[in-house]
């Protein structure tokens, strides 16, 4: 079964001790040229995180622009913006101009966020909730705006309109033909899959799942994938995708095995968020047979159209250049590439 691969990256930079990374402007930088590798190697997608108040990413669409201005064929993404902190038409128009400066390549997943090291800091960005609001319906209904925008439908009323007493009569400007069939939303929980599928949202499901039930991730994981589908087709819908993250590390080279061969890959993490409990997926790491054996036998990333691969982007763009083709050897094994 063939499916799509990319990379998902935090962007971190810190000028600490094996850091190759150390600031903000390498960090940009890097991920350029990570972009070129990625599509030089094969790979489909090149997907950022996006936190504030930390030392990743935080502005997507200057780098997601710059990214796909110096590459042809590789699709540019997010994993998610957090519509927390955004206007949604100032939103929509950043995402159309980028859309259109890419050729149709941009991916782009939103979703209420994660938590941020900042506890005031949508506050910070000037969005406050009203009396009996919470984050969860009020980004909701930004998505819903978000959406009507890049969809080209009027969401401002000109002076005529006003003077007529008519409804919104402009659209934004620039819209971007076909952008809104590539919207993901991320989902951390298996109600909000449905949701997404329900809502006609293409699936980017989490990297750690709420109200974990005991069962092994990647089962929890599937689970929520297949009823996404179901809800995605009992709402009319053609053609959602779903995507699954992994962290995955073939080794190859003695610089691998100093990095990865001693974890030899890790488990599920269980944890508390948000009120509840949560499962985090596996880190998988060893020879490439053995990753490819693993990822095999995960049951999300075989019901996943598309599967993205943890970045470690403060190792540099020559190391993850390395770690790009083994990726690619690995999917062509797995018969998911030619």
């Amino acid at each position: 079964m063939t499916k799509k691969i990319g990379f998902l990256s935090f962007g971190h930079h810190r000028d600490v001790p094996g850091s190759r990374v150390r600031t903000p402007g390498a960090a940009l930088r890097d991920h350029i040229g990570l972009a070129e590798a990625a599509e030089a190697a094969g790979l489909d997608g090149a997907w950022l995180r996006v936190h504030h108040f930390d030392h990743s990413l935080s502005a997507p669409f200057p780098l997601l622009a710059a990214m796909a201005a110096r590459t042809s064929r590789i699709e540019v993404g997010t994993g998610v913006v957090d519509l927390r902190y955004e206007n949604p038409l100032y939103l929509a128009e950043e995402a159309a101009a980028t859309d259109l400066i890419s050729a149709g390549r941009l991916q782009l997943g939103i979703s209420r966020g994660s938590p941020e090291p900042a506890a005031d800091g949508q506050a910070a960005f000037g969005y406050t909730l009203a009396e009996g609001e919470d984050w969860g319906r009020v980004t909701r209904r930004r998505a819903e705006l978000f959406r009507r925008a890049i969809g080209g439908g009027p969401v401002a009323r000109s002076q005529r309109a006003v003077s007529s007493g008519r409804g919104p009569d402009l659209p934004i400007s620039p819209v971007s033909p076909g952008l809104a069939h590539r919207i993901w939303w991320g989902a951390g929980s298996h109600a909000t899959g449905v949701w997404a599928g329900q809502e006609g949202y293409n699936l980017l499901s989490s990297t750690l799942l709420l109200a974990d039930d005991g069962r092994p991730f990647h089962i929890q994981q599937a689970d929520q994938v297949r009823d996404y589908r179901a809800a995605f087709a009992a709402a009319g819908g053609t053609g959602g995708q779903a995507a699954v993250t992994r962290s995955v590390f073939p080794i190859t080279t003695d610089e691998d095995r100093q990095y990865f061969g001693l974890e030899g890959g890790t488990g599920d993490g269980v944890g508390f968020l948000d009120g509840t409990t949560a499962r985090s997926g596996p880190t998988f790491a060893g020879s490439p047979e053995r990753v490819a054996a693993q990822l095999a036998a995960d049951e999300a990333v075989q019901e996943a159209d598309y599967v993205l691969f943890a970045l470690p982007s403060m190792l540099g763009v020559e190391y993850n250049a390395h770690l790009f083709e083994n990726l690619a050897a690995v999917a062509r094994d797995l018969g998911w590439k030619e």
